[in-house]
């Protein structure tokens, strides 16, 4: 996916944060709703979405984004969920080369209309 495609996208548009230093840290590469998203060894999955996209997550229990709250692990407004369901903490998880990962209400968790 271009990066050109993602500014596009409601996720990707304009970043909520902007990385300043530590750019020379090795490269990792994670998917994020399905797009191709480039961080750095031993960031957070937060750190990750939010220096490439306006939110880190829609909320599962309201219509708004959300950006982490308390960034300790101890309140629940960074979940993000991995392609196979296990839920995650955004703020404590560090990323992993290849993470594929969810930020939108997973199929199991959003209610039938």
């Amino acid at each position: 996916m271009s990066a050109q495609h993602l500014l596009h996208r409601p996720l990707f548009q304009r970043p909520l944060l902007h990385r300043l230093d530590e750019r020379a840290r090795l490269p990792v590469r994670i998917t994020v709703d399905g797009a191709q998203v480039t961080a750095f060894a031993g960031d957070t999955l937060l750190t990750a979405i939010v220096t490439a996209s306006a939110r880190l997550r829609q909320s599962e229990f309201a219509d708004g984004p959300r950006a982490g709250f308390c960034l300790m692990a101890a309140c629940q407004d960074c979940w993000v969920w991995t392609g196979s369901g296990e839920r995650l903490r955004a703020c404590s998880t560090e990323i992993a080369e290849g993470m594929s990962i969810l930020t939108t209400n997973p199929p199991w968790l959003t209610p039938a209309s």
